[in-house]
Order: C-alpha cells, then structure tokens, then sequence
C-alpha cells in the first residue's frame, strides 16, 4: 500500500464512475502491507474492507477474486504462484519477474492455471497512444522503417538518494532495464510489432548511495550515514531491429539530469510520423503531408473526445488527462476482462515478450554482439 498500491485503489473506485457503462463495481475486501500503518490507513481512507500485514491472508480470502500486486520485484514470482493456485486474476506492476525466467516461469504458472491477467504497462492506455497505434495499424504512416522509444527520467539522479530496492539486484532483478526499458520495449511491440534482433549496453553511474531506513525511498536525500552498494545498472540502452524491417533504437536512464519523466516514441514510415511524450502526455505531433507543400511539416494534436477513452473523463478537447486516469482505464481493462472472462492485452504473455527482448539485450552485454529474440526455455 505504498505509492503504486494506492494509485491502484483510488483507480478501482473510479471505475464505476468513469465507466458506468459497463456495469462494474468492483469490491475492495482487503489491503495488505507489511508496515502495518499503511495498511490500516489504507483501510480507512481508501475504502477497503479489512486490512491485514501479511499478504497470504490475501489469498487465502475466499471472498477474493482478484489479487492486485503492487509489492517490490522480489516478491511477484511467489504471490503469482500462489495465487494461481487457488484461482485468483493477477493485475501485476511491470516487469513482472524479478529476472527474464521468472516473467516465463509466472506466464507458464497464469496459462496452466487458466487465470486472467494484466501488466501495468499504463503508458499505452493515454488516449493519443491508441489514436498512433490506430493511425498505424490503417497503414496511415505507410511502412515502418525507424523506430526511437526512451525513458529518461531523472528520479535517482541525486547521489544521496536512498538505496532501496529497486537499485539492489537480489530484490528488483535488473536495474533500468527492468524497471524503465520495459515499459519502453512493451510500447514498442504496441506500436511497431515483434523485435527481432538486438544489441545493448550498460552502465552504473552512482555505484553507492545511503542505506535506506524503514519507510523511506529512493526520493528520500539525507546526506551522511552508512552507504550500501548499487548492484544493477542506471542506464541501459539498446539498438534494435524489428522484425518488419524497421530500425530503431531504445534509451532508458533513472539518473539523467534534466529530464522529468520522459517516456516518449518516435515513429516514422514511407507515409508519415510520429512523436510523443509523457511530460506532454496530452498532445502529440503528426506527419501526414499531403501534395500541397505549404502542409508539409508536423501537425500538433490535442487529446479529444474523439480518442479513445478521453471522453469518459471530459467531453471537451485539450482538456488534460492525467497518469492516474491511465490507471483507471488500465484497472477497468482488466475488470473487463474479468467481467467478460476474456484475457486482456497487456497480459503476462505481452511481458513475456517483453522479457525475451530484455534477454537477448543482457545476453549482448556479455557477447558485445548482436543477439536474437527468441523464447526463454524454462529448465
């Protein structure tokens, strides 16, 4: 019930509001942390049922239909396991597995149980991304030829920044790569289609940083104490080939300076183009010139009811959707699927591509060559 754990709640409860339409209301019978302050805070001003510090009474609820997974990377693999068991849906944060095995491990254990799942890939769901991935999937921007997708953002850049989990291997598994270049790799095979061959590199920019106390994160700066050692990597970056012909390139980094939150594409076919980022998440650019050259040139859009999912926040254009409102289509896409008993797209199969991409890249850290995407065998 950290940041992410109440984003997804306060996303749940929007749900019948924003699409009151569908029918749905979903039921929030229990929270769970381990700090137990946040879970009975969160029972009281999030509206949930009962609040317990140990998350096996999740599961164990037999009034519990569906488990929500906002805990650190460490933690996914044995909560998805033991969910699937008793036949749980799973609405899992990015990237899944610790490692690229265990994201095939957790595909492997959903299909055999018969479960429904979805990915927090939440950047797809802004209603100008559907409008590209509609404009490119009619053929508007002609074939695909260059590909460009980064996330840059700045949230460790302080060296005094705690050391939390996430820049610790044994708890998050991979460093940028997981945690930023898989949302990156996934808009990528949203937008553009399979990747078939990449090579990467990788670096570690602040090697130590302060040993973080109960309750504190990687924003939390205080300078002195004791210093822990980083053990995966700050930046990763990728050059790829798509399996259309497209050649493209992938950056992300969560200690560049400057940058805020720039999750961002680049698109370009024989027909058009296409450019959008996060920090201006309600606008894209769009090149489809005509014959007149006086057209010649990007046109700027502004998210409208005219794109998908906008109107069900605000019947006027330019007026701003903001990241929580991407949970909420995202929380109600996977209550759909639930309601509809029909898998939604992104589940544990679209991050298991994801993860047979990121593969293939650390595989390339080691062979300083380029490496093919293929399938993770599980031993």
């Amino acid at each position: 019930m950290g940041w992410m754990g109440q984003v997804h709640s306060r996303s749940y409860r929007q749900v019948p509001d924003r699409f009151r339409e569908s029918g749905i209301t979903p039921r929030l019978i229990v929270c769970s942390d381990n700090i137990e302050a946040r879970a009975k805070g969160a029972k009281e001003y999030l509206g949930f049922e009962n609040w317990v510090t140990d998350w096996k009474e999740v599961i164990a609820n037999s009034e519990v239909e569906a488990v929500n997974i906002t805990t650190p990377n460490h933690l996914h693999l044995e909560i998805i396991r033991s969910a699937t068991e008793a036949g749980k849906h799973v609405y899992c944060e990015k990237p899944v597995g610790m490692s690229t095995r265990e994201t095939a491990e957790i595909e492997s254990l959903a299909s055999e149980a018969g479960i429904l799942s979805l990915v927090g890939f939440n950047y797809r769901w802004a209603p100008l991304v559907q409008y590209a991935h509609q404009l490119i999937s009619e053929g508007k921007l002609g074939e695909l030829t260059h590909y460009r997708g980064r996330f840059l953002v700045g949230y460790a850049s302080n060296p005094e920044g705690g050391l939390s989990w996430r820049f610790i291997k044994e708890l998050a598994g991979l460093g940028a790569l997981g945690d930023l270049m898989s949302h990156v790799t996934h808009m990528a095979h949203f937008l553009a289609g399979p990747i078939a061959e990449v090579i990467g590199n990788e670096k570690i920019f602040i090697p130590q940083r302060p040993i973080v106390k109960e309750g504190e994160t990687h924003f939390t700066a205080r300078g002195g104490g004791e210093k822990g050692v980083v053990t995966n990597e700050d930046y990763a970056g990728a050059l790829v080939k798509f399996a259309n012909g497209a050649q493209g390139s992938f950056e992300a980094c969560r200690v560049i300076s400057g940058m805020q939150c720039q999750m961002a594409f680049e698109v370009h076919g024989t027909k058009g183009a296409i450019n959008w980022n996060f920090e201006k998440m309600n606008e894209m650019n769009v090149f489809l010139p005509d014959e007149n050259n006086g057209h010649d040139g990007y046109v700027t859009l502004y998210t409208g009811p005219d794109h998908p999912y906008h109107a069900n926040f605000n019947p006027g254009p330019a007026n701003s959707l903001s990241y929580e409102d991407l949970k909420i289509i995202e929380s109600y896409n996977f209550l759909r699927s639930i309601h509809e008993n029909k898998q939604a797209d992104p589940g544990f199969d679209a991050a298991l591509k994801v993860a047979e991409v990121h593969d293939a890249i650390v595989r390339s850290w080691d062979s300083k060559q380029w490496e093919t995407v293929k399938p993770i065998i599980i031993d």
